[in-house]
């Protein structure tokens, strides 16, 4: 359905999920849970798997705060896509990378909801993927002090959106991680 020619494959992205990120994020232990097994399946069957790591001046490249947590361990083979803004598309190698890969839809999960899983999974429709959001893999940290809704309220409007969301050529979906598998782009989606 991409509307990126020559791109039939699909991969699970992992977006900031850094030890100075997810810190203070709802739900945390589960949601990383949820993000490993997602990694040992997509491994299992072969799916590549994109990391993005985001630093700027609150999150110091090189920092423990910016290391991933170590739950989640990447491989050597498994790309690493460095970013400094929220959509993980901006000033990275991330488009080249994929279309390397061949690769026209994307499974998201990571951190944080209201910033960089938005930015992304927006900015990857936008850019003609395919994208589906793994509704119980994303998290994001208690803003409310400044006026946002809980994290989970987040959480919940953004799963709730996204499943609706729509463009000629492309398909956005929200699934649960039990839910998602590999084995072709319809599978990945909610129903």
């Amino acid at each position: 359905m991409t509307t990126l020619s020559d791109r039939p494959h699909i991969a699970l992205m992992v977006i900031d999920v850094q030890k100075g990120v997810v810190g203070e994020a709802h739900q945390r232990d589960a949601v990383i849970a949820n993000i490993s097994a997602l990694v040992d399946k997509a491994r299992e069957e072969g799916i590549p798997i994109v990391w993005v790591q985001h630093s700027d001046d609150g999150l110091e490249k090189g920092s423990d705060a910016w290391e991933y947590v170590p739950q989640l361990a990447r491989q050597e083979s498994e790309p690493l896509v460095h970013k400094t803004y929220g959509d993980s598309f901006e000033a990275t190698d991330l488009e080249e990378t994929l279309a390397r890969a061949g690769i026209g839809h994307l499974v998201v999960t990571g951190a944080q909801t209201d910033a960089c899983i938005r930015s992304t999974i927006h900015g990857a429709f936008a850019r003609g993927y395919d994208v589906t959001l793994v509704g119980d893999a994303h998290t994001t940290e208690d803003q409310s002090a400044w006026g946002a809704p809980s994290p989970g309220e987040v959480i919940a409007h953004t799963n709730l959106y996204w499943r609706y969301q729509s463009a000629p050529g492309r398909v956005a979906g929200v699934a649960a991680t039990r839910d998602v598998t590999f084995a072709g782009r319809a599978a990945a989606r909610c129903r």
